[in-house]
């Protein structure tokens, strides 16, 4: 039972989500499920946090390499959870102003936005800048002419990284652009699109957006199999790696 419960209610509840979407009558059906699905990512987070506490814990107290970092975690998710939770140096809503809890946990000016701010929005600043570099010379490496798709792949990187810049609009500023005409022919229009600046929005728009359609659709349908494999079970994956 400890597999097959867990695999009906998983059943259950994805059949009547794509039934409550369906059928308007069965709307409520579907809120209800919401609701449940809503408490139980409740309980799930409170799982989580509790793992996160018993591995660091686990790692300083057997001194592990990189302890330390594991020490600065558990820090950082205590305070962030404690200001957080009891809404330390939070102001009082200014219609319960006799509640000191009335106020929001993530108010300017409170620690927890404090943190936030000046803490996690720095570090993620420079974690994507830091990324930028990797990418960079990721592309040096990967884009080598060896054959024509490599060639394709590498003439459009630099169209695109080129146009996005001043010194792409500088290099083709003598092609005149049919923004200023007044009524453009087709060859006025296609050679304004020489440009590198329009050629880069012109890759972006038709060749760009067509390969993400189709890996959207490619994902979608990946997606789709997947949940109608989980749904009839026949994956259960999910459920851990035990045997029936």
């Amino acid at each position: 039972m400890k597999r097959t419960a867990p695999l009906l209610i998983a059943s259950i509840a994805g059949f009547v989500m794509i039934v409550a979407y369906f059928i308007p009558k069965t709307q409520t059906w579907g809120e209800d499920v919401s609701v449940w699905f809503d408490i139980l990512a409740a309980i799930a987070f409170i799982l989580g946090g509790g793992n996160l506490l018993r591995v660091q814990l686990k790692k300083i107290s057997d001194r592990r390499p990189g302890w330390g970092y594991a020490l600065i975690t558990l820090i950082a998710f205590v305070v962030m959870l404690a200001c957080g939770l009891l809404k330390i140096g939070s102001h009082p809503n200014e219609q319960y102003p006799a509640f000191a809890w009335s106020g929001t946990y993530n108010q300017t000016g409170t620690p927890f936005w404090w943190m936030y701010e000046y803490l996690i929005v720095p570090l993620q600043s420079t974690i994507f800048a830091m990324l930028a570099f990797y990418v960079a010379s990721a592309a040096f490496r990967a884009f080598r002419a060896k054959n024509v798709e490599a060639i394709l792949l590498l003439g459009t990187a630099f169209v695109i990284l080129l146009g996005r810049t001043a010194a792409g609009v500088f290099l083709t500023d003598f092609i005149p652009s049919d923004v200023l005409i007044e009524n453009p022919t087709f060859l006025q229009h296609l050679v304004s699109t020489l440009r590198l600046e329009n050629l880069t929005v012109f890759l972006m728009d038709i060749f760009n957006t067509a390969g993400n359609r189709a890996i959207m659709i490619g994902i979608a349908l990946g997606t789709a199999s997947v949940s109608l494999k989980i749904l009839l079970g026949v994956d259960r994956s999910y459920l851990g790696s035990g045997e029936d």
